[in-house]
């Protein structure tokens, strides 16, 4: 299905760039900090090769004492500032009585809501209740399709079929995706964010609105089913959202601490005993003071690639998922009309 409906996916309506897309979003975090300590060891040796010898620069004001000195301080102070983020938004689940029971009472009305769509009990487990809404979001849109299936107009039905397959197409591929996913990971959000409910609420809506006069108390029903589906949809997925960036938040400081520790380590270790008189010799041609000095240095800002890396997918999250409900902020989704037949 070409043109609007093809928007499906994340990447789709974004029009992104498979490579930046990978990196961005779908990246292991660790992998991609790798990936970066390699790139910025690389650099240093290269650096340290066609720039002044190494242990000139060591004899002649000790430039390098001065700038591990500096990286130290900027580790601790980072890796400080990220515990203190973390506990300030972890704090905000540190409520009174009162206010967890609020909480807990529109929880459950949400759920009931959604029940009430399903016809019983949802799963417990967040992967599992998406795959339940969009499955039921499938189910109403065949419903919806055998409903104007004996309508006399005919563009009515073509449009529906149209829409009807884009819904149940777009079903089945998150379905298979959550299969193989567990909250906590990318995954689950990732498959989430692949399925595209506010243009689908729009298209529904636009649909039952072009062809009003056509319809009979039966297919309107059928119409306003297959909304109120993709309707509660968008808050399990902001909930769900909203659960993720704590986690990453929790994983970027364990990172943050795991990898600053041996920075802080390596850092120290090359102010304080690094002596060039005891370092002799060349590795592939290299000075070996230029091999130790950039790899010291890459440790030290391992601390730093990480949180580069969890701070650019959440903020790309953000950005692209800025909205709850029947609003599409991106130019590129909007148009004035649908072209049904294109």
């Amino acid at each position: 299905m070409d043109g609007p409906f093809s928007r499906d996916t994340l990447r789709g309506r974004t029009g992104e760039n498979p490579v930046a897309h990978w990196f961005l979003l779908d990246a292991n975090r660790w992998v991609l900090a790798g990936l970066l300590s390699a790139v910025a060891f690389a650099t240093f040796v290269v650096l340290g090769t066609i720039s002044l010898p190494m242990r000139e620069m060591m004899d002649s004001g000790t430039p390098i004492d001065t700038a591990f000195q500096a990286l130290i301080a900027a580790v601790l102070t980072g890796v400080t500032l990220v515990v203190s983020i973390n506990q300030l938004v972890l704090s905000q689940e540190l409520g009174r009585l009162g206010d967890q029971h609020t909480w807990m009472n529109e929880a459950m009305a949400y759920r009931h809501d959604v029940e009430e769509l399903f016809g019983s009990v949802g799963p417990p487990d967040p992967a599992q209740f998406l795959q339940a809404l969009v499955q039921t979001s499938s189910d109403r849109a065949e419903a919806l399709r055998e409903a104007v299936a004996d309508t006399d107009d005919e563009i009515l039905r073509q449009r529906t079929d149209r829409l009807v397959e884009n819904v149940c197409r777009n079903s089945d591929e998150i379905e298979s995706q959550l299969e193989t996913s567990q909250f906590g990971e990318f995954g689950v959000l990732r498959s989430g964010l692949n399925y595209n409910y506010s243009w689908k609420i729009y298209a529904v809506r636009r649909l039952r609105d072009e062809h009003g006069d056509s319809l009979d108390d039966d297919q309107l029903a059928a119409f306003d089913e297959l909304i109120d589906s993709l309707r509660l949809f968008g808050p399990a997925l902001e909930h769900f959202k909203s659960l993720y960036f704590q986690w990453e938040l929790v994983h970027l400081t364990r990172s943050m601490l795991y990898s600053g520790l041996p920075g802080v380590v390596a850092a120290t270790a090359t102010v304080l005993y690094l002596d060039p008189e005891l370092v002799q010799g060349t590795i592939l041609g290299v000075d070996t003071m230029v091999w130790l000095v950039g790899a010291s240095a890459t440790i030290t800002l391992v601390p730093f690639f990480l949180l580069t890396t969890y701070v650019l997918r959440i903020a790309t999250i953000s950005k692209r998922t800025g909205s709850l409900g029947p609003f599409i902020l991106r130019r590129a989704e909007r148009t004035e009309a649908i072209d049904w037949d294109e």
